[in-house]
């Protein structure tokens, strides 16, 4: 029986799933019992849905631990970890949830493990109110790297909404430490280039719009740069019918940035074009290192970092303030927000600091 209990409250703040994904990941690491209550009451379906279930029972699988409350629906649930151990894990959602959302729960673990771990995670690759897993792929993984994260990922098939199908094998090396990261220089914006697809029945025509009403929207504020949106006709590695786009930025510095969209029933392929632009533009106006998405993600890590991690932002988004507001009361680390006043900097340029907790993984 672990010797501590968190308790946490699933409503505070944007009272979704990220306050059981942090906390959860966070409780395993530390060997922590944790209650939660009030499970996704800030969301139009509170409680557990399938992608939230299937990450916790893989996080108590991977910490040998016990489960308790935990079905589709459930707003209270209380998981005791045991040892964290390496191995092969699957976690099927057998829905269009997220493999971006189980990867996030449990890839902390995966690291404070005894030895290399292989995830098989099922779902949806490229899923709605989660980041698409080339976003995962392209943004997330090689900034996540400079803490010192190793993991390689295969993605083995696509899968949409409503079905899923999707399959990505993840293999993660354990670390001895995490290191802090310090992105404060944004640098110059130096490359743009993306994905527009479509997958299962739907025309290639889709894709060629997408791609051309995006370039046409960055042309208006980017005009020196080549833009290089691919256009893709998925067939034999996707599961289901599907469209969306995502456009990438590169800075001078190594900063990373995105935007997103996914095709809908109704909506004109143009306009799913257009809003993924119009959300990277914003995303590189606020001068910070890290989009709106990323920001958030990197709160674990830097909590578990050794040392001060300094990390520049646009708008500090509800989701950074949830994952703060839990790595501060389940971790000893502390954060400090304030604006960047340089000169480079605007109204929206915010730092982020972090004093993390330095986690040694003990079973190395």
């Amino acid at each position: 029986m672990a010797a501590t209990t968190h308790e946490m409250d699933g409503s505070v703040m944007e009272g979704g799933g990220q306050i059981l994904r942090v906390s959860a990941a966070l409780s395993c690491i530390q060997g922590a019992s944790l209650k939660i209550n009030k499970i996704r009451a800030g969301r139009s379906t509170p409680g557990l849905r399938p992608q939230h279930l299937s990450g916790l029972e893989l996080l108590r699988d991977m910490c040998d631990g016990n489960l308790e409350g935990a079905m589709v629906g459930s707003t209270e649930i209380t998981l005791t970890p045991g040892k964290m151990k390496c191995g092969n894990y699957i976690a099927d959602t057998q829905t269009a949830g997220s493999v971006g959302l189980l990867l996030q729960i449990s890839l902390p673990c995966a690291l404070f493990t005894g030895g290399p771990s292989e995830l098989c995670l099922k779902g949806g690759t490229n899923a709605e109110m989660a980041p698409q897993i080339d976003y995962t792929l392209k943004v997330f993984k090689p900034i996540a790297e400079r803490f010192g994260v190793q993991f390689d990922c295969d993605l083995r098939m696509r899968g949409y909404y409503p079905k899923g199908g999707g399959e990505v094998v993840v293999k993660v090396n354990p670390v001895k430490e995490l290191s802090p990261i310090n992105m404060t220089e944004r640098g110059n914006i130096t490359k743009i280039y993306g994905r527009a697809f479509v997958a299962g029945v739907l025309p290639f025509k889709l894709a060629k719009d997408m791609s051309t009403a995006a370039v046409r929207t960055i042309r208006k504020e980017i005009k020196d740069l080549y833009i290089n949106i691919q256009s893709l006709q998925e067939k034999d590695k996707a599961c289901g019918n599907g469209n969306g786009i995502i456009i990438i930025a590169e800075s001078s510095t190594g900063c990373i940035f995105a935007g997103s969209a996914l095709g809908k029933k109704g909506v004109y392929a143009d306009k799913v074009g257009i809003e993924a632009a119009e959300m990277l533009l914003k995303n590189i106006r606020h001068n910070g290192c890290v989009d709106e998405f990323l920001q958030d993600q990197l709160i674990i890590f830097m909590a578990l970092a050794k040392g001060t991690s300094r990390m520049r932002t646009g708008p500090i988004t509800l989701h950074t303030q949830t994952a703060i507001h839990v790595a501060e009361q389940l971790t000893k680390a502390k954060f400090a927000i304030h604006k960047a006043d340089d000169e480079h900097a605007n109204n929206d340029t915010y730092i982020i600091e972090c004093q993390g907790t330095g986690a040694t993984n003990a079973n190395l």
